[in-house]
């Protein structure tokens, strides 16, 4: 089998392993994606972008007309357990969220990618990796042999491969939550137009969704806390009670159809306890258990994670991988602990179903300078935790802009 040789191999192709690339590419160094799956290929997901996301998606240059089934989001209409439905409008200086079908999404950042120079080989499949050289790390590729790299980023997922050849994983490890989805055609009722939360009191502190996508589609779905009470086998009879509630009908209309199967999936979120580097290799996205412990979503962690990993590296340079550790585990620190840990701290809040009715009664009276910034506070994760992290705050904390602000 031949040598292929690059300075940084990244494994994974979904947005954090893409985010890396591109930016690594723009900097001047070779990259080479290795992915078992061929795309386009879809993902386990709730399609959601929040303003994290789509600011790093802008950044990397992605426009949102190539992407098949973006659909701009504009309000939130949140149910409390009480049935209590309050809407709450985003700003409209940019845009704070978005939905987009990860099947779509993920194959035109592959395609963004090799347009910026990075070779990308899917249905190529990580096998094992050896790590014993201070100079170089060699990866082994189905099909394609052995890739000698300066630095390797795992970006490939919360089962991450890469990360089990090298016994870094926590074993027994299965994530916090549970995630089951599936999508809807022929939604005739308000959630063809409007990104929809349902607080349900047998779900909490977790949640359902219906997020709205192009030609009266939805991505629906929910999401609940893995605390050792719920089996998998006992998702699909909860799935079918959810779909029959009063509620969740009127507000997908009474025709709606589902399409093909539903699926579920863990969702990582202990990105403060897992290893982030181990010598020449940076852990990111879902392989560093990068995703918001209170919302589950992980998209804009991703593709931040996948940022600094890259900006470490280049920062490092071929012969410093101390300073390329350093680096990244610093940033990923400074913009994601403080997150992470007020994340926790509300989530404990909306356990309780006098919690959940308690957020949705302040935002109602809030008026509509309240409900605009709560919405904001929801989908932006600037403002999350900037109370307890100082260090974060910036002029334009509070009047910042959302992302394509001129498309």
């Amino acid at each position: 089998m031949s040598v292929h040789v690059c300075d940084v191999l990244i494994v994974g192709a979904g947005p954090a392993g893409t985010a890396a690339a591109i930016a690594l590419s723009d900097a001047g160094r070779s990259v080479t994606i290795v992915d078992k799956a061929t795309f386009p290929r879809d993902k386990c997901c709730g399609d959601g972008l929040t303003t994290l996301a789509l600011r790093e998606l802008e950044a990397l240059g992605l426009e949102p007309g190539r992407v098949d089934g973006w659909f701009d989001v504009y309000a939130a209409w949140l149910r409390s357990p009480s049935g209590r439905v309050v809407e709450a409008p985003l700003p409209t200086t940019g845009l704070y969220a978005a939905v987009a079908p990860r099947r779509t999404l993920d194959n035109e950042l592959v395609q963004l990618a090799r347009r910026r120079g990075v070779t990308v080989y899917d249905g190529h499949g990580f096998n094992s990796i050896d790590t014993t050289s201070s100079e170089h790390v060699d990866v082994e590729v189905d099909s394609l042999g052995t890739v000698r790299c300066r630095y390797v980023v795992a970006a490939d997922g919360a089962w991450s491969p890469v990360r089990k050849a090298l016994r870094a994983n926590i074993d027994g490890y299965r994530g916090e939550w549970h995630a089951f989805r599936q999508y809807a055609s022929n939604v005739t009722g308000p959630a063809a137009q409007r990104l929809i939360v349902w607080f349900e009191e047998d779900l909490l502190p977790g949640y359902a969704w219906s997020f709205p996508l192009p030609g009266n589609r939805a991505n629906i779905g929910f999401g609940v806390l893995r605390d050792g009470s719920r089996r998998v086998q006992d998702m699909a009879e909860l799935w079918r009670d959810l779909l029959a509630r009063t509620h969740v009908v009127e507000a997908l209309g009474p025709d709606f159809e589902l399409e093909g199967r539903h699926t579920a999936w863990p969702i990582p979120a202990r990105i403060d306890e897992v290893s982030l580097t181990l010598g020449r290799v940076l852990f990111v996205g879902d392989a560093a258990a990068a995703t918001d412990v209170m919302t589950g979503e992980g998209i804009g962690q991703a593709l931040l994670t996948g940022r600094f990993a890259a900006e470490a590296i280049i920062a490092g340079g071929a012969t410093q991988p101390e300073i390329v550790q350093n680096r990244y585990e610093h940033a990923v620190d400074h913009h994601l602990f403080a997150d992470h840990r007020m994340s926790k701290r509300l989530g404990a809040v909306l356990k309780h179903p006098a919690g959940a009715r308690g957020a949705i009664r302040i935002v109602a009276a809030s008026g509509a300078w309240g409900r605009r910034n709560f919405a904001r506070w929801m989908f932006e994760d600037e403002p999350r935790a900037i109370a307890t992290s100082p260090r974060r705050w910036h002029r334009r904390l509070l009047t910042r802009p959302g992302a394509y602000l001129n498309r």
